[in-house]
């Protein structure tokens, strides 16, 4: 009996094991199938900046008119820093698209750092430069020396505020904690100011007001800093409790751009970002609306990016669709003249009536239409 009894053990434990065998190879089997089904069919995942970023905001509307529910989807990522973006688009095979900075290529390239010809579907919107001084600080001249973080090493932040000061000649002493442990420490006196890059208004500064005597400071607009950036300005309906009324804060402006990995033009995820670009483009209108961030008014889906080459399909559905992307209608173009102007004055230190703003929107129109 005992006997016996060990052999039925044995002959169990090999069926067991031959049950278990087959088991794992049915897995093995289904997992390898997957990766060939069609689940990954128009399955695309965007990297973005930071939590604190707008970007976040951004790919999950972006992802809400996109997703379908069944057979398309948008995955944000949330990254780590503007340079590990890159990184991860050049190099990662999961990540098909990022929110990049425009200035990041010229920081990589003054690094000596190889910089990958990635394309991009469209130019986003303009993400603004706040410096919020404790204070005694009065001017961006008083930072020399004193202690200004600019988030963490390579972040979106960090590099656009080092070429600022760079631009400026001002050499702070830079630190790098992340946005709300330099917020707390800076409402403690800790360190002279915090520098974000964000668009505006930035999630970051929710809640946070002159109590404490926070203010946002100036960025002069002398030709160098604005043959490297976008004149902008931080008005009281951005920052309500930062910002006094008819008191704007002058700053400067870097381009967020929607870029693409390098991809082979025959493969599945060539495939999933050309059916993402149709159907963003496409439904790209409804982000106008009431509800969804103000930003996207900003977004010209034509705009040109300079140095940066087009992904095909974006181009192609531009090309197909030109009467829909050919820019804002008349009433909106005024308006964008307008700012335009502004801000050119704004660097000359000049100033022009709403007379003299019509009369030369007219001029413009007239010239618009003797050109092909």
């Amino acid at each position: 009996m005992k006997l016996l009894h060990r052999s039925e053990k044995l002959a169990g434990g090999c069926l067991g094991a031959v049950i278990a065998a087959a088991l794992l190879t049915g897995q093995a089997n289904a997992a390898g199938a997957s990766a060939d089904t069609p689940r990954n069919k128009n399955v695309v995942e965007l990297e973005t900046e930071g939590a604190s970023n707008i970007s976040v905001r951004i790919a999950e509307e972006i992802a809400n008119i996109v997703d379908d529910g069944a057979t398309r989807r948008v995955l944000p990522v949330v990254g780590r820093s503007a340079v590990q973006n890159f990184s991860d688009l050049a190099q990662l095979r999961g990540i098909d698209m990022a929110v990049l900075q425009s200035d990041l290529i010229d920081y990589l390239r003054q690094q000596h750092r190889p910089a990958t010809n990635l394309t991009y579907i469209t130019k986003l919107y303009n993400e603004e430069f706040h410096l919020l001084a404790r204070p005694d600080i009065q001017s961006v001249g008083e930072l020399a020396g004193e202690t200004v973080n600019i988030d963490r090493p390579e972040s979106g932040t960090a590099i656009t505020a080092t070429r600022v000061f760079d631009l400026l000649q001002i050499a702070p002493n830079l630190s790098n904690d992340t946005e709300q442990v330099a917020l707390e420490k800076l409402k403690k006196g800790d360190i002279a100011a915090v520098a974000f890059v964000a668009g505006k208004p930035a999630p970051l500064f929710d809640g946070v007001d002159n109590s404490h005597g926070l203010h946002l400071l100036s960025i002069p607009l002398n030709t160098k800093i604005t043959s490297a950036y976008l004149p902008a300005q931080l008005t009281a309906a951005d920052y309500p409790g930062l910002v006094r009324e008819n008191q704007p804060v002058d700053t400067i402006a870097v381009g967020a751009i929607l870029a693409v990995a390098n991809l082979q033009p025959a493969s599945e995820r060539y495939r999933n970002v050309a059916n993402f670009v149709d159907t963003f483009f496409t439904g790209f209108q409804s982000l106008l609306a009431p509800g969804h961030h103000p930003k996207w008014r900003d977004v010209n889906l034509a705009a040109d990016v300079p140095g940066w080459k087009r992904f095909p399909a974006a181009d192609q559905w531009l090309k197909r669709n030109a009467a829909v992307a050919k820019g804002p209608e008349p009433d909106n173009l005024k308006l964008i003249f307008e700012r335009f102007i502004e801000e050119r004055l704004l660097v000359a230190g000049k100033k022009m009536s709403q007379d003299q703003k019509d009369e030369l929107f007219n001029q413009f129109q007239r010239w618009q239409s003797t050109q092909r």
